[in-house]
Order: C-alpha cells, then sequence, then structure tokens
C-alpha cells in the first residue's frame, strides 16, 4: 500500500520510515513537488488535516500527515502550534527562550506534553482516520543530552530523570506522542488491509 506523507521534509519521511520499518506492506512517498501549505489552523489537528487533505488532493493516494508541539502549562499553552516558528533562529534559539521563559518557575510548576496529531485523509479530501496522542513531562532547568531534536534536550522525563534527548531512538519511537499516534494509524491501517 502506497502512502503519501504530507510533507516535503525528507527528515519527516526518513522519520516515519522508522516508525514503519517493520511494516513490509506500507511504501511512503512524501509529498509531491507543487505540496504547499499555509497553517492556518488554531489546533494541530486542524494544521494536521489541511496539510493531509493537499497531500491526498495532489497525489491521488492516500496521505498522511501530523502537526505536533510542546504545551507547557506555565506559559498558558505556549509555544503549542507555533512551537516550530516560536522565535527566529534555530531549535537552540527556541530552547533558550523557552528556559529564559521558565527560569523563575519552581519544579513542581514545570509540567509540559508533547501533543501530535495525526490525520489520515482519502484522495477524494474526506478524512478516513485522526488521533491525538500526548507525551508528558516537565521542563528542565538545563539542556540535557545529544539525541533528538526541537524541543527534546529540556523536556524532562520525571520518572527517571531524564530528557528525550538522553533516550535513545529505538526507545524514544516507542513512548513519544509521535509513536503513540502512529500506532494508531497503523492499527487502523492494518484492518483495513485485513478487512479487505
Amino acid at each position: 500500500m502506497k502512502l503519501v506523507i504530507g510533507s516535503k521534509n525528507p527528515g519527516k519521511l526518513k522519520e516515519f520510515e522508522t516508525l514503519a520499518a517493520n511494516e513490509k506492506w506500507l511504501e511512503l512517498e512524501l509529498a509531491p513537488e507543487n505540496f504547499s501549505v499555509e497553517e492556518t489552523g488554531s489546533t494541530f489537528f486542524e494544521n494536521a488535516k489541511l496539510k493531509a487533505i493537499q497531500a491526498a488532493k495532489l497525489s491521488g493516494l492516500p496521505a498522511l500527515a501530523d502537526d505536533s508541539g510542546l504545551v507547557i502549562e506555565a506559559l498558558k499553552g505556549k509555544p503549542g502550534i507555533h512551537s516550530a516558528r516560536y522565535c527566529e533562529g534555530s531549535d537552540a534559539d527556541r530552547r533558550a527562550k523557552v528556559l529564559k521563559e521558565m527560569e523563575k518557575v519552581p519544579a513542581n510548576q514545570r509540567h509540559a506534553a508533547f501533543f501530535c496529531a495525526m490525520v489520515l485523509a482519502n484522495p477524494d479530501g474526506s478524512v478516513a482516520y485522526s488521533t491525538i496522542r500526548c507525551w508528558e513531562g516537565q521542563i528542565g532547568f538545563e539542556e540535557k543530552g545529544e539525541n533528538g531534536f526541537g524541543y527534546d534536550p529540556i523536556f524532562l522525563l520525571p520518572k527517571r530523570q531524564v530528557s528525550a534527548a538522553q533516550i535513545d531512538l529505538a526507545e524514544k519511537n516507542r513512548i513519544s506522542h509521535r509513536a503513540q499516534a502512529w500506532m494508531q494509524v497503523l492499527k487502523f491501517l492494518q484492518d483495513k488491509k485485513n478487512s479487505a
């Protein structure tokens, strides 16, 4: 089964290919060259839906898109849907901004969660399936770890006192918000394949 990923980012395709490594029946590809979506939604779900529908219509194939970000209670939900563009510059600049905004927040009020919405769209533009999953943790006081990307070095897994950048990729691909959402989508696709 061919499935288009609603993105033109090769890194995103690689991430999904890693998640789907054991699913030999599933062939993933990037959205067509002319794929371009303005993320005008006010929620992760709305933005994922916009991307999935456009990718499905352009390619004539089922398409899967996700939208994710970090929601921090003490910052009233920021950076939220603006996680990837919370400030100018690099991932390191965005982490530095969050740490600065959180510097006076005590340890017991640093709750945060990564959210991931995934939407599977049909070529006619209808939504076949959607899910939203979250990965709970807290914001650390400093960066820790070399793995991962984005906000991973400041996102702590409290029970283990390590950051998301200190666990290996295989484990992250089992427990993260994106991994959890992917498992739900995969189950839907497998059920659909088995009943065909």
